[in-house]
């Protein structure tokens, strides 16, 4: 087995260091002031603070400890270890947060002219937060563990639960503020998904182009040469004539797309081309691990 180079370890900790902060740092500074929600085991603790003043740092870590031994029964240790780390640091942040505004340090923002500008900036804010965590490979707890012991013991899917459950939470919220704030929170935890899935996704993005055409080693040979990309021959069989045939793969930057699409009309006006996204690249020629 190859051991895991120690950047990469220490690399993977400063990530899910750096999103904690981060995503406590969105909750306190925006969401918190605003009296917007947030969804999950963080949307319980927020509702206790603005039902009884409970701090999300005290409350984030006295909802997770049970799950934690639940989770650590029913998954083990190995899916446990960073989900538990993350939510550890998130408690650890919210406090550092909370200690540095309540001495004045920071200044939370607070409007109630332009909630667009919270939407926003919380969004992205925790959006980037958590993407940093997942992408780091831990999470901050509360209903992802529950998600994954009811995906597994009762078949539905993780997203269906995180959806239903978030839908409850945030419903409560009702109870404390008002439907126009739990209207502004849908809108930033959609903004907040959206940015969760650039930052897993890669902000790079690239084209996987699949041909079918006459001549494929040819055509594969032409673009090695004068495109410098590597090609795949994928073997395939015709659905109608039942003829073996090779099938060009080839993932090119977008600024390529033009050459290549030329390249092929070029070699066989007649190629048929299935061009698809193609996110977060690894490999010589695009990014390097």
């Amino acid at each position: 087995m190859t051991a895991i180079p120690a950047w990469t370890t220490w690399r993977t900790w400063l990530m899910l260091a750096a999103g904690t902060a981060l995503y406590a740092f969105g909750l306190e500074y925006f969401i918190l002031p605003n009296r917007l929600m947030e969804g999950g085991a963080t949307g319980i603790a927020v509702l206790l603070n603005y039902a009884a003043g409970v701090p999300t740092s005290v409350s984030t870590l006295a909802i997770n400890l049970p799950l934690f031994a639940l989770g650590w029964h029913r998954l083990g240790r190995d899916a446990m270890l960073y989900t538990i780390a993350g939510t550890l640091l998130l408690s650890l942040c919210l406090w550092i947060w909370e200690q540095l505004f309540a001495a004045g340090v920071l200044s939370p923002f607070h409007t109630e002219a332009d909630f667009i500008l919270v939407v926003l900036y919380s969004g992205v804010t925790l959006g980037t937060g958590l993407g940093l965590v997942f992408r780091a490979g831990g999470t901050t707890g509360g209903t992802d563990i529950l998600a994954r012991i009811v995906s597994r013991r009762k078949g539905w899917s993780m997203g269906q639960f995180i959806l239903v459950s978030d839908a409850l939470i945030i419903g409560a919220s009702l109870l404390f503020i008002p439907k126009e704030k739990v209207l502004y929170t849908l809108v930033s935890v959609f903004i907040a998904s959206r940015v969760v899935d650039f930052i897993q996704e890669g902000a790079y993005a690239a084209k996987a182009f699949t041909i079918i055409c006459r001549e494929p080693e040819r055509l594969a040979a032409a673009i090695v040469r004068e495109l410098d990309r590597g090609v795949t021959l994928l073997p395939a069989v015709g659905g109608y004539s039942g003829e073996p045939k090779s099938v060009v793969y080839c993932v090119v930057s977008r600024m390529e797309v033009r050459k290549l699409k030329s390249l092929v009309r070029r070699h066989d006006k007649r190629a048929f081309i299935v061009i698809g996204d193609v996110h977060d690249v690894l490999g010589e020629g695009f990014r390097e691990e």
